[in-house]
């Protein structure tokens, strides 16, 4: 368990230099309660790329916000409360518990899937504090947790994508790219690969609509060691597109597979695994044109609210910092806090849930991964953030690079190449 807090010396250090303008004439502005943001995520264990990002992402919010938020005329400290869930959805809704009951925390935040965002999202739900989650597909989130679409959630806040758009994307990929329409789904036994896999809401339905024939051998447990039955039925059925949406250990050791035991598909597209630049690399030469969803990049055209820093910025920033290649959850964990930080501003600050959770229900605002608003989603307390599509491909500053190959959901953002088979 890790966590991290502004240190107080940070906080009166702002507050010294508030003192110190206003003696040269601008107004001081008095210190006040402390603002408790808390957030969870998966910064150990098999989901733990998603989280790869985040101490950059806080340290550039902390020294943003150092000298606390202005709200009413009042400046009031903040403090960041960091716990990680351990790729554990118990251990999720454990963390959650202690930093709603002993932190007592204003406002929650949570990414990356729903074995993260739903038991601390619960959490907050029960215990009745303003929740805002990301990096889990709408559905899953919704619906898992029993969502009604005519009454929704109280305290619990979404934005994302939905599987109306990665199906999409994934199609629209698959179109450029000449295949018999034989396509073979790996959904595992967890919250995405039950939705993703789905009957009525998830590939199925729309795939046959499309004139798809999909082969889905079933759920597997994550942490898979063999996928030898999957690879059979797949080549049993001359399945030229493999999809689905599974972990990064499972993707590597699927796709090893497929290579020793002969199974060459035209397209491969999956969700979650193929997201991050380091399951690339150890797939060595073998992840060339393997194709994902694309929810953020540098050259997605928007900029944070919070630090006015371009996407391009956010991501060079980063690779400077690290050394090491952006990975698509840099921008939405960005997105999360410049979404809190417009909510406490516009709430009546520490201790003021009830205003925290009016703010957010009406949040407007164009953060670096587009625009956030609640109130048009598809479901009450989901808002809609854009969706393309794009492949790996060797080369360029790094081992791979990801090229945006299909736009058509979201125009605004640029292509950089056309589909191209595996082969």
């Amino acid at each position: 368990m890790r966590e991290t807090r502004i240190k107080r010396r940070q906080a009166l250090t702002g507050a010294a230099g508030l003192i110190a303008a206003g003696a040269v004439g601008a107004p001081a502005i008095a210190q006040t309660k402390r603002i408790k943001i808390g957030y969870v995520s998966p910064q150990t264990g098999p989901l733990a790329p998603f989280a790869e990002a985040d101490n950059f992402v806080i340290g550039g919010v902390r020294e943003a916000a150092k000298a606390g938020l202005s709200i009413g005329g009042r400046n009031q400290a903040l403090e960041i409360l960091v716990k990680d869930s351990q790729s554990n959805p118990n251990r999720a809704a454990e963390v959650a518990n202690d930093l709603i009951l002993k932190d007592q925390v204003d406002l929650m935040l949570v990414a990356s899937t729903p074995e993260t965002t739903n038991p601390v999202c619960d959490q907050c739900e029960v215990n009745e504090v303003p929740c805002v989650s990301s990096v889990a597909p709408w559905q899953p989130w919704f619906f898992a947790r029993g969502g009604k679409p005519d009454a929704g959630f109280k305290y619990t806040y979404h934005f994302f994508w939905g599987l109306e758009d990665v199906i999409a994307v994934f199609t629209n990929m698959w179109g450029q790219v000449p295949t018999n329409k034989s396509v073979g789904g790996l959904f595992p036994n967890d919250g995405d690969g039950n939705a993703w896999g789905d009957k009525e809401r998830g590939f199925p339905p729309v795939l046959s609509k499309l004139g798809y024939k999909l082969t889905d051998p079933g759920r597997f447990q994550n942490l898979n060691d063999n996928f030898s039955a999957q690879i059979s039925a797949f080549k049993s059925a001359n399945v030229e597109v493999v999809t689905g949406v599974v972990i990064p250990p499972d993707l590597t050791t699927f796709w090893n597979q497929a290579q020793q035991q002969g199974f060459k598909p035209k397209a491969v597209s999956i969700g979650k695994a193929l997201l991050f630049p380091v399951v690339l690399e150890g797939l060595g030469n073998a992840g060339h044109n393997l194709s994902t969803e694309v929810w953020w990049t540098p050259h997605h055209p928007f900029k944070s609210s919070l630090t006015g820093a371009s996407a391009q910025q956010l991501a060079d920033g980063y690779t400077q910092a690290s050394k090491k290649q952006w990975t698509q959850p840099i921008g939405f964990v960005h997105a999360l806090f410049e979404v809190a930080m417009d909510v406490m501003k516009r709430s009546k600050g520490a201790g003021e849930r009830a205003s925290v959770l009016d703010a957010i229900a009406k949040t407007k605002l164009d953060t670096i991964v587009g625009p956030v608003a609640w109130g048009s989603g598809p479901v009450k307390n989901v808002a809609k953030t854009p969706l393309v599509g794009g492949q790996w491909r060797r080369g360029g500053a790094f081992k791979y690079d990801l090229v945006i190959t299909d736009n058509k959901t979201a125009p605004n953002i640029p292509v950089a190449g056309k589909m191209e088979p595996i082969g």
